[in-house]
């Protein structure tokens, strides 16, 4: 099929599609929440660590006027980081696209949709890009009561130096949001904002909520490949944050050590490295006047919320508000990038639009003939050739891409020419403006800028960023760099720059990640009882544990993941959860007939028939987790629990979808044999599927009695 031609036909559709799903993504999260009682001013303790600063003298005389402020936020529109260079050298992150929409829009529209009346952007690297995009996009003009006010500072290198710079200029009186222009959410504010003002109320020493998730899908392997191991410590029955410690993700030792004071007057204490930080925050005004009198707090993280949990002076209190259903996602690096840019995608579109799930092609786009575009995303205004094949990439705007380029997992921005015949290999990233030559080989993970390198990598917010390199001229690049005629400079790479590629991991680094941290990870998370050694958790942690197989399982088969790829993935969750292999296996098999009964099917038969496709199709995943007679016992026995609680609709047929596992050689013989041998003396209740299978059995043992003969 010329998939050109086809794609081109469907982009005025792709258009309207485009302004659906972000629509439905930005603006209809939940309705206005409406603030109506915000907690009255701080006390005397508005003075962090003792230390006389402006506004600290409010007392209780002005709580009655600040009674009712309009809830705030604090939006920082800067990095500080260098995980996007050199992209981030010519454009701040927030202003990257997102589904060819700003990232920064995404945050704004939530906190809107939330509830917050008044927003403070603070921008420093490439501030005169963020203001003029909040000017002409109409962020400064909104109607009703939502205020967006910039900050600029060109002299901030930190996160904690905005925050200072912030609580100088006197703008915030009363509890705020704070998070970056980088996190794109669609949860409710209304259950923590009011957890943190009963708290308040009860204990003016509560100064900060943090927002954390359930590690989901994949979120395992990016805690090791990608933002590191992020171990916390819970009060479980206040939520009280106790211990916040991250890992790098080429750390080698995961070691975490609990101060034993912790355990002082507390019953029972949650350890958990199967959490997320979503960095979005309720903060009230002592975390401003904290920063401000610390002045070595740079990091929101590892400087401030440890140094909260550290002050044993002014006894501040951070605590913890978890969400299950919500989305939060902080884009910290390319993949994550890669992760939530599908997220939307699919959040938007489906199940009305399901047919381009996974692709999103910006209005002006020309696409010739015979040319093959899959689960990627197209900006505005591009020009791409014939026969050229783009897989799993980002293609920012009006860029030009010639006859016969071959993309795959690739990130070009805004105005790059790719010549014919040029092949970006795994990985790649080309910044702005960049011109590669006919016939080019880009290898994987290259990265390419007209900017040199900088000797030393500084931070996004260094100098005013482009400064700190010249603009090159086409004629001084070598031709077996960028391919004759070609424009820019190959960066160096670090050995593990694959970590953080929107390039899927490869197979040999996940086997090796998940060989070194085997055995010497925590975990998951766990319950350290202080009075009792029992486990009362241990079903809901299977529960937890099948539902992350099941959403890499769907993973693998709506994206047509490669079996070795899918099979590493489900160890490494095996891993941290510290499963047994036959669970394991019930989890998979569990999956599998989840998806056979979604299949279309107007009757028994057919139900039959949809699920022997699915185990024909994924018996050999299923196969790498029976190693043994006991975990196919373990598959029977999950199919009669789903028969008899969550997918009833199997109960008719379970003999013969048993057939269908012995017949395709997943179930042998013996398996069956011997669970049917353990139903012997079972309660009538629990024979229910013997019974129904006995017809089956019987030829069974006849089979091997003729065999023995």
């Amino acid at each position: 099929m010329q998939r050109g031609l086809a794609t081109r036909g469907l982009q005025k559709a792709e258009v309207r599609i485009t302004k659906y799903f972000i629509d439905r993504f930005l603006l209809n999260f939940n309705s206005f929440i409406q603030i109506k009682n915000e907690e009255k001013a701080m006390g005397a303790k508005k003075r962090a660590m003792g230390a006389k600063k402006k506004g600290a003298s409010r007392g209780s005389e002005d709580s009655e006027e600040l009674g009712q402020v309009p809830l705030q936020a604090i939006l920082l529109a800067d990095s500080f980081t260098t995980k996007f260079y050199p992209v981030t050298l010519e454009r701040p992150k927030v202003l990257l696209p997102l589904v060819n929409v700003p990232m920064i829009s995404y945050t704004l529209a939530w906190l809107k949709s939330a509830g917050v009346k008044e927003v403070f952007v603070f921008c420093c690297a490439h501030s005169k890009q963020v203001i003029n995009y909040l000017e002409t996009s109409g962020w400064f003009c909104q109607p009703g009561c939502f205020a967006v006010t910039a900050i600029e500072s060109h002299a901030s290198a930190s996160a904690g130096d905005a925050l200072r710079l912030i609580y100088e200029r006197d703008v915030i009186h009363g509890d705020f949001v704070l998070i970056s222009g980088d996190t794109v959410s669609d949860m409710s504010l209304t259950q923590v904002l009011q957890e943190h003002k009963e708290r308040r109320k009860k204990d003016n020493n509560a100064v900060m909520t943090i927002v954390i998730k359930p590690s989901q899908i994949m979120t395992h392997q990016s805690r090791l490949l990608g933002a590191g191991e992020l171990f916390m410590a819970i009060d479980p029955s206040t939520k009280q944050l106790l211990c916040y410690e991250e890992k790098a993700d080429h750390a080698k030792e995961s070691i975490f050590c609990l101060d034993k004071s912790l355990l002082v007057g507390k019953s029972s204490i949650s350890l958990h490295n199967d959490r997320e930080d979503c960095y979005i925050d309720i903060c009230s005004p002592e975390v401003l006047s904290l920063l401000a009198d610390n002045f070595d707090y740079e990091d929101l993280r590892h400087d401030l919320l440890n140094g909260l949990l550290d002050d044993d002076v002014m006894g501040y209190k951070i605590f913890t508000h978890e969400i299950d259903s919500s989305y939060a996602a902080k884009i910290d690096n390319f993949r994550s990038y890669d992760a939530v840019s599908k997220d939307i995608i699919q959040r938007g579109s489906y199940p009305s639009m399901p047919d381009i799930k996974f692709t999103e092609i910006g209005h002006g786009t020309k696409i010739a003939d015979n040319t093959e575009i899959l689960s990627s995303v197209i900006g505005e205004g591009c020009s791409i050739g014939s026969n050229v094949s783009i897989e799993g990439s980002y293609i920012l705007d009006n860029v030009t891409i010639e006859d016969g380029c071959k993309l795959k997992h690739a990130v070009v921005c805004d105005g790059v020419v790719i010549k014919s015949g040029a092949i970006l290999e795994p990985g790649v990233v080309l910044s702005f403006q960049v011109v590669l030559g006919e016939q080019c080989t880009v290898p994987s993970y290259s990265k390419i800028s007209l900017f040199q390198q900088p000797t030393e990598l500084a931070d996004d917010y260094s100098n005013g960023i482009a400064e700190i390199s010249r603009h090159i001229n086409c004629n001084v690049n070598k031709p077996n760099e960028v391919g004759t005629g070609g424009a820019g400079y190959v960066w160096s790479i670090c050995d593990d720059e694959w970590r953080n590629s929107v390039a899927p991991i490869p197979a040999d680094k996940l086997a090796e990640v998940i060989r070194t941290t085997d055995g010497s990870s925590l975990t998951p998370s766990g319950e350290v009882k202080l009075e009792s050694s029992d486990s009362e958790d241990s079903d809901e942690d299977t529960s937890d544990f099948e539902n992350e197989v099941e959403a890499t399982f769907l993973r693998a088969v709506h994206e047509n993941i490669k079996l070795e790829h899918v099979v590493l993935e489900v160890n490494s969750l095996r891993l941290s959860s510290n499963k047994e292999t036959a669970i394991c296996a019930g989890a998979i098999f569990y999956s599998m007939m989840k998806l056979a009964l979604e299949a279309p099917h107007d009757s028994a038969s057919e139900l039959v028939r949809a699920a022997s496709r699915v185990i024909s199709e994924w018996k050999h995943l299923l196969k790498n987790y029976l190693s043994d007679i006991d975990e196919e016992i373990e598959v029977i026995m999950k199919f009669e629990e789903m028969c008899l609680e969550s997918a009833k609709e199997f109960s008719s047929v379970f003999d013969k979808i048993l057939y269908q596992l012995y017949d395709q050689e997943v179930i042998q013989e013996e398996a069956i044999l011997r669970w049917v041998g353990e139903k012997t003396d079972a309660d009538e209740s629990d024979r229910i599927f013997v019974r129904q299978a006995e017809t089956f059995v019987q030829w069974l043992r006849e089979a091997e009695e003729d065999d023995e003969e």
